[in-house]
């Protein structure tokens, strides 16, 4: 550093270009840099999923996931695989350790995909890797309305024309499409026109296969030009598939596919449905965002493209926008920006007061912006966003305190001096700032030692708060920086001498208000130390009683409102109860407007059944409404009105991104996860129902749900084996009549244009109405007789799986709830108290708590290790500071002072301790570590130069109030807005503010009045010189 501050001194032009150079690259990184509300806490994972329309729960986990889940165990860096097989459906999710990076692991899971695709039966489905996107890729939502237009071609149009035109988006990699009906060319055949015309299902498979393809022939050369060959037979239309010919009757007569049914354009058996405002049925576009690109860009392109396509739409035909990530993230950042440019205001005006000269006050002011542009430089190249949490924990006043203490003592060392030349002035300033260069280093090295334990954070805590701490480093050694290489320059330029070295008046009352409290705590130790004893064990008993959580809940606005039924309804129910749900909410002032995504979309990258829906409901600015007047309030009055309406039906309330959150974080949308494991799907429920109810018994449980993973009812056709060896038939020839009644064999496609549509053969409707219509579908034999299905098979109706989820290669059920009203931790702690004293699970089977609760212990033993190793070596650097023990253990006891402020600030509030507020405190350690450090080391210094230790106590600690009280005021005014700010995502600050203003107050009582009272017991033999040149260690000034 002392060569840093030679260098820029002597080339001062030099100094200034770089300047100029590091606000340019500063302003550069700002607007190209990622900007979001929250940090992605997405996990490294892959996505792979299947799609298998004529498989049951079981069997897409025994033929699919199983196959999967194998094949992708012992790849390297594997964390958890979790999984959740439905109907027609099978979603593996493979988490991999964060180091690792995206791209890489998708070529692993690629190729292990490969061997797992060589198990699984080619009819059942190919996997696939889902889309590269992230957990907040979600970042545009918008519904397609048409009056007059049919479901299938409003999806239509969105699969084929919207959608492929907004995926040539830059950082958009995938529109994925919810609701509508899929189209398809089906040709429905009737069984007793088969049987009359004497052909089988196989003929006709065959005959449409073997009429609907193309040929190429190579090329030949003609009259010097070459000529391309190609055959066509490939049916585009109704009319051309109609005309194909299935075989010939007596005569030579040709059977036509009209002959033995209708050929249409039908939709294919549907697993998702979306509704908008109680009207109908709607079609969502859902517009995902690569994987770390800029939402905010993307978004911006995005609308481009859609006014841009709106132009050429069909009459009638809108594009609605719903959600826009961007409009929250708006609020969310001007909020950051405000109590930023807030709380640097109240900086700058405390260093006016203190300073007393103008240009002082702007050399160091110079530190906040050219701080944060180093950081934001810093930011982009480590790849971190700009967003509520990593700007979260920045403190103005931190970044000021290098540049005061050297901008204060080269204006004294210049006040002391009259009628320089300028290489005094040079030689006076270069002094001036060597004096204080160590001292500086020390205080900001100290500042930067205490963020490194919230580095040591891994896994989705990690992602949450290591940017935070990175970026307060940034920033830290950005104005450690500008402190040596900057300020004595713009000093040598700007600055003019105080003579004298007058204080402020306010500076001057100050002093007459703490000497005689200085005083009497210097003549009666015990009247300040006892007290401060007193103050330490309240805190202790107040912090056993703060409630604990993850991080505080942030308000997004707008609200999500999960709906789940009985898993055996159906489609067409689901629907209605959706629409319902709707009505109901629109009658509420406060809705703008209510969308509805009913099952999984068309990529199942949100694996649900068509028992569940997701209610979007936006909301107007809380200020406008009417109903209630909080959140809590709101929720209750929208679940009396939707319960009325809709009775039957379970209600579980969060928000969007909450929601999202939770389900990265335990597979779950709820706060709370209890996980049971075992291999029974009945004991499973049976065991999940006893957990609901003793968790519907803890206050501050809401929203309790079990997944559902039985009550389907199903139509089972078991193949007799004897019997249809009696027949000459193979069991095959039985499934592909059962196969093709209702879902249909997919025998070719039809192109029209660039569109392609699916060419299937089903049965009517009527030939699958039941069990009864079942039994009658006829099965030719090879013999040339027909025999009903019931005479070959047993034909019953029972209740089977609705869903199989997985974890790691065990069966599991999930047990969700929201928590409100109360605290994560001392809800979880009387649930498992609960639990434990109402449920037994069996032998061979297991529970383990999730969600939020997870990541908050993981992060608390964490911090219970780094934490302490901190503390130790901050006294360790406090010892080589002072060269004993003694004074470094005295200026450590104003940490759990400052720490008693904290906690009581947040008991005051209604605050619970969560990691927001931990980060609080360990801003908190370093800021009190400092004050000590600016008083004991001039106590030291003064002892040095022959006072007695009473007289040098009492001279130190007036001489010191000064930089204490700077430190204290601009350290908590900077934090100040954050503490009083309502905004959108003030929640997430307000603790860590709360906890740094409070401790400020109890830390500053304790460097004024105890360290002075304790000074002689506890350092009385102490003698030795703090530091060489070591007339200032503060954040301040002297």
């Amino acid at each position: 550093m002392e060569r840093l501050l030679t260098l820029s001194l002597r080339y001062r032009f030099f100094t200034l270009v770089a300047l100029l150079l590091v606000i340019a690259s500063g302003v550069w990184s700002l607007t190209n840099l990622t900007i979001d509300a929250v940090p992605d806490l997405t996990p490294v994972q892959v996505q792979i999923l299947t799609r298998s329309p004529a498989l049951g729960p079981i069997e897409v986990e025994q033929f699919i996931t199983f196959p999967i889940e194998t094949a992708l165990n012992g790849i390297p860096g594997l964390q958890e695989v979790r999984s959740v097989s439905r109907y027609g459906l099978s979603a593996v999710t493979a988490i991999f350790e964060e180091h690792l990076d995206l791209y890489f692991v998708r070529q692993l899971v690629n190729e292990r995909l490969a061997l797992a695709t060589e198990r699984i039966p080619a009819v059942y489905g190919r996997p696939m890797i889902g889309p590269l996107s992230t957990g907040l890729g979600e970042v545009y939502q918008f519904t397609l309305r048409g009056e007059g237009h049919s479901p299938m071609f409003l999806r239509t149009l969105l699969e084929w024309d919207i959608g492929r035109r907004i995926r040539t988006v830059p950082g958009v990699v995938e529109v994925n499409i919810w609701g509508g009906e899929t189209k398809q060319f089906q040709v429905v055949v009737d069984p007793s026109k088969l049987l009359a015309f004497n052909l089988t299902l196989q003929t006709v498979f065959e005959a449409l296969e073997q009429n609907n393809a193309l040929a190429g022939g190579g090329y030949i050369e003609h009259e010097r030009e070459l000529y391309l060959i190609k055959g066509e037979a490939l049916a585009s239309t109704l009319a051309d598939l109609e005309q194909i010919v299935v075989s010939h009757g007596p005569g030579g007569v040709p059977i036509f596919v009209r002959d033995i049914g209708e050929v249409k354009e039908g939709a294919a058996l549907r697993i998702g449905a979306a509704t908008r405002m109680g009207e109908g049925e709607t079609v969502i576009g859902m517009v995902q965002m690569l994987a770390g690109a800029n939402a905010q860009q993307v978004v911006e392109r995005v609308k481009e493209r859609i006014q841009e396509i709106q132009a050429t739409l069909p009459p009638g035909v809108l594009i609605e926008p719903y959600y826009d990530r961007t409009l929250f993230v708006s609020k969310v950042i001007n909020t950051v920006t405000n109590n930023l440019l807030e709380g640097g205001l109240l900086v700058i005006a405390i260093l006016f007061s203190f300073l007393g000269d103008v240009r002082a006050g702007l050399i160091v002011a110079l530190a906040i912006p050219l701080s944060m542009l180093m950081a934001f430089t810093g930011m982009y190249h480590a790849g971190i966003s700009g967003n509520l949490m990593s700007l979260g924990a920045i403190d103005f006043g931190l970044l000021v305190d290098g540049s005061v203490v050297m901008i204060d003592n080269i204006l004294r060392k210049l006040g002391n001096v009259t009628g320089q030349s300028k290489e005094d002035k040079l030689a006076t300033i270069q002094s001036a700032a060597r004096e204080v260069l160590r001292p500086i280093v020390f205080a900001v090295g100290i500042i930067i030692v205490v963020y490194l334990p919230i580095l040591s954070l891994v896994g989705l805590e990690g992602k949450m708060f290591r940017p935070m701490a990175m970026t307060v480093i940034f920033a830290l050694a950005a104005s450690l920086l500008f402190a040596v290489g900057g300020v004595p320059v713009l000093a040598y330029w700007f600055a003019r001498a105080r003579p004298n070295h007058e204080e402020t008046w306010l500076i001057q009352h100050a002093r007459r208000l703490y000497q005689p409290w200085l005083d009497l705590s210097l003549n009666r130790p015990a009247w300040v130390v006892i007290p401060g004893i007193v103050l330490f064990a309240l805190s202790l008993v107040i912090g056993s009683r703060l409630g604990i959580e993850f991080v505080p809940r942030l308000e997004e606005g707008d609200m999500a409102i999960q709906v789940w039924r009985l898993p055996s309804v159906s489609m067409t129910e689901s629907v209605q109860t959706a629409l319902e749900v709707e009505r109901a909410l629109r009658k509420f002032p406060e809705v703008v407007q209510v969308v509805t995504r009913t099952g999984s979309p068309e990529v199942a990258t949100d694996v649900m059944g068509i028992e569940l829906s997701d209610v979007f409901v936006v909301l107007k600015p809380q200020d406008q409404w009417t109903t209630a007047t909080s959140k809590e309030a709101l929720i209750d009055a929208f679940k009396s009105v939707v319960l009325e309406a809709v009775p039957g039906v379970g209600l579980s309330f969060t928000q969007p991104i909450e929601m999202r959150f939770n389900e990265l974080i335990a597979g779950t949308r709820s706060d709370l996860a209890i996980k049971i494991f075992g291999e029974d799907l009945e004991v499973l429920r049976h065991q999940g129902d006893l957990v609901a109810r003793s968790l519907e018994q803890v206050p501050g449980a809401a929203d309790v749900k079990v997944e559902q993973v039985t009550g389907v009812p199903r139509i089972r056709v078991i193949v007799d084996r004897d019997q249809i060896g009696r027949y000459g038939l193979t069991a095959k020839d039985v499934l592909t009549i059962i196969e093709t009644a209702r879902v249909g064999q997919t025998v070719g496609t039809v192109f029209q244009g660039q569109r392609r549509f699916d060419l299937i053969v089903r049965l009517s409707d009527n030939a699958s109405a039941g069990p009864v219509a079942l039994g009658n579908l006829l099965i030719p034999t090879p013999h040339g007789e027909l025999v009903p299905l019931s005479r070959v098979a047993t034909i019953s109706v029972d209740e089977g799986p609705a869903q199989v989820s997985r974890q790691d290669i065990q069966r599991r059920l999930v047990v969700e709830a929201n928590i409100r009203g109360r605290d994560l931790g001392s809800f979880v702690t009387e649930a498992q108290q609960t639990i434990r004293e109402h449920v037994t699970l069996p032998q061979g089977y297991y529970l383990e708590w999730g969600g939020q609760f997870k990541h908050l212990e993981e992060a608390s033993r964490r911090l219970a290790v780094v934490v302490p190793i901190t503390l130790l070596l901050i006294i360790a650097i406090l010892s080589v500071i002072f060269g004993t023990i003694r004074p470094a253990f005295l200026i450590f006891l104003n940490v759990p002072l400052a720490l008693s402020g904290g906690i009581f600030a947040l008991w005051i509030r209604g605050l619970p301790l969560s990691i927001s507020a931990v980060i609080g405190c360990v801003a908190l350690f370093g800021i009190a570590v400092l004050n000590g450090v600016v008083l004991v080391s001039r106590i030291q210094r003064l002892e040095t130069g022959g006072l007695p230790t009473r007289d040098a106590v009492a001279q130190g600690a007036m001489d010191r109030l000064r930089p204490v009280l700077m430190t204290a005021l601009v350290a908590s005014l900077g934090f100040l807005p954050m503490a009083v700010a309502t905004s959108m995502g003030a929640e997430v600050q307000r603790p860590l503010a709360t906890v740094v203003i409070g401790g400020l107050i109890t830390s500053t009582a304790l460097t004024l009045f105890i360290i002075p009272a304790l000074y002689g017991t506890v350092c009385r033999s102490n003698k030795q010189p703090a530091l060489p040149h070591q007339s200032h260690t503060s954040t301040t000034s002297t």
